[in-house]
């Protein structure tokens, strides 16, 4: 078996992290991913492997996390994203592709699909883009909510500094 080793890293002074998030979109919902020991919602995604370009990279976290075969579309954003979690500074690059999920979509079901990964209880959840449902589930990072309300017609480079924010 090949080691596996993730792109993320702690330095003296903080942690640098290679994420790549799908944007799945579906009846004006998106579908976000909750970690049983997290108080925080994101995109389901991960972080890249060394080695991995970023697209093999979200066709297998998607695999890993939802068993679904995902079909990767174009690239609608690159981050630079700046924060701080439990007492720790964080730089994190990140690529959101736009994602399908054939047949796949809201159903009612809260959460849509519990599985585990990697030790952890994954939650997923359909949530209404319109209003303030991405805020209440504190989807991270947080120009993510507005974002998925007007998502571009082309590819766009955000950097966003939270710890400022």
């Amino acid at each position: 078996m090949v080691e596996r080793h993730v792109i993320s890293f702690p330095l003296s002074h903080g942690r640098f992290n290679y994420r790549v998030a799908a944007v799945i979109v579906v009846d004006g919902h998106v579908l976000i991913c909750r970690e049983d020991d997290d108080d925080y919602a994101m995109l389901p995604g991960g972080r890249v492997e060394l080695g991995e370009d970023s697209r093999l990279s979200l066709t297998r976290e998607i695999a890993e996390e939802i068993a679904l075969p995902a079909e990767i579309g174009a690239m609608l954003a690159t981050s630079e994203s700046f924060y701080r979690r439990e007492g720790e500074d964080f730089h994190e690059l990140g690529f959101f592709y736009a994602v399908t999920l054939p047949g796949e979509g809201p159903n009612g079901a809260s959460p849509w699909l519990e599985r585990r990964d990697e030790g952890h209880d994954l939650y997923f959840y359909w949530v209404l883009l319109e209003g303030d449902a991405l805020e209440k589930a504190n989807l991270l990072p947080r120009w993510l909510p507005e974002f998925l309300r007007k998502l571009p017609s082309g590819h766009t480079h955000i950097v966003f500094d939270e710890r400022s924010a």
